[in-house]
């Protein structure tokens, strides 16, 4: 049991380390997040399972506070919703919860952020397809080698492993950092 603990812990160490080349792409989210925040635009995110949850943990930081005292900044999960999810996924289909949100609330100038461990989430991808067609800036935060999702947004943060685990725990340390970085263009 213990080398099996110590073995994760190393595989997740070793897939951050593997993830350092994304820091040029992560410093670019963070300038398109905070320009849009300046603009008065908002940030939208979403995904499923794991993912949703990461959505909503994103949003709760700009919304609320990530490390310091600062104006609250419009941040929206579509993940939280249950009525609207299950609402359109009965009367639709569950292929565009995200998009028939997206046809609502983006605008031009909005960041919107889909989250997929696989690349290959049908309603990240249709809710990425109609903000881009909206005028929002899209970014894909995504494993394995991006799927479908890395060629339909401006931006892929792609952690590539297989692992959805250690997928998953590097989306937080990356936006982790975003948060923490975006807060700083705002502290007063």
């Amino acid at each position: 049991m213990i080398e099996n603990i110590k073995n994760s812990f190393n595989e997740s160490i070793e897939t951050i380390e593997a993830s350092l080349d994304l820091v040029e792409k992560i410093d670019s989210v963070i300038s398109i997040i905070s320009n849009s925040f300046k603009n008065k635009n908002k940030l939208i995110i979403f995904g499923n399972g794991g993912s949703a949850a990461d959505a909503q943990h994103i949003a709760a930081e700009f919304v609320g506070r990530f490390c310091h005292e600062r104006e609250s900044l419009p941040a929206i999960a579509l993940t939280t919703d249950t009525s609207a999810l299950s609402s359109i996924g009965n009367d639709y289909s569950f292929d565009i919860i995200f998009s028939r949100q997206c046809e609502s609330i983006v605008k031009k100038g909005d960041v919107v952020i889909g989250i997929s461990t696989s690349g290959n989430s049908k309603n990240v991808i249709e809710g990425l397809i109609t903000s881009k067609n909206l005028g929002a800036t899209t970014i894909g935060l995504l494993g394995n080698d991006g799927g479908q999702i890395k060629d339909l947004v401006e931006i892929s943060l792609i952690v590539n492993s297989s692992s959805t685990a250690r997928i998953q725990e590097v989306h937080r340390v990356i936006y982790h950092i975003i948060c923490e970085q975006v807060e700083h263009q705002f502290i007063k």
